[in-house]
């Protein structure tokens, strides 16, 4: 079974232009870590904000055996992980689940060398190739920035 990393933001959910939209509000800049350590994360952690069917598309490449899936997912703070996890686990019982505190490479997080990691940030991706790992770029609109592209998670079980 190969090791598949599935990114939480911008690919189970939609929640970044909803961060920014309310720090923007808020008179927030994005990057300011003052907003992430005292936003509450379950405003935003919703089910109407899945994307393209994600969950039930992760539910079906669990059943394909093909891949141990894990989600692997930069967090601001430990609340936003926290978070994260308890909403994820409203689905699944039994998947990894890996906080990568926003300031490290998720490289450093788990082993890359073979193991494919989607995610919309093509920062993230090119991290993950140069460690060794297979990139796949998640893209509702399939721009690919030189990566191969999908717009459903599910379309991974019949690429590998």
């Amino acid at each position: 079974m190969k090791m598949l990393y599935v990114d939480f933001d911008g690919v189970v959910l939609d929640t970044i232009p909803i961060l920014y939209e309310i720090a923007q509000k808020e008179g927030y800049d994005v990057n300011d870590a003052e907003f992430y350590k005292n936003f509450n994360y379950k405003e935003i952690l919703k089910d109407k904000y899945i994307i393209n069917d994600g969950i039930n598309c992760i539910q079906r490449i669990i059943e394909s055996e093909k891949f141990e899936v894990s989600i692997l997912t930069h967090c601001h703070s430990i609340k936003e992980g926290s978070d994260k996890v308890k909403y994820i686990r409203k689905f699944f019982k039994d998947i990894t689940v890996i906080i990568c505190p926003k300031d490290i490479s998720k490289t450093k997080m788990v082993h890359t060398e073979g193991a494919i990691l989607i995610d919309d940030y093509a920062g993230n991706l090119k991290e993950w190739e140069t460690a060794g790992g297979i990139p796949i770029k998640f893209s509702q609109e399939l721009k690919g920035k030189g990566y191969t592209v999908i717009d459903k998670l599910d379309k991974i079980i019949d690429m590998f």
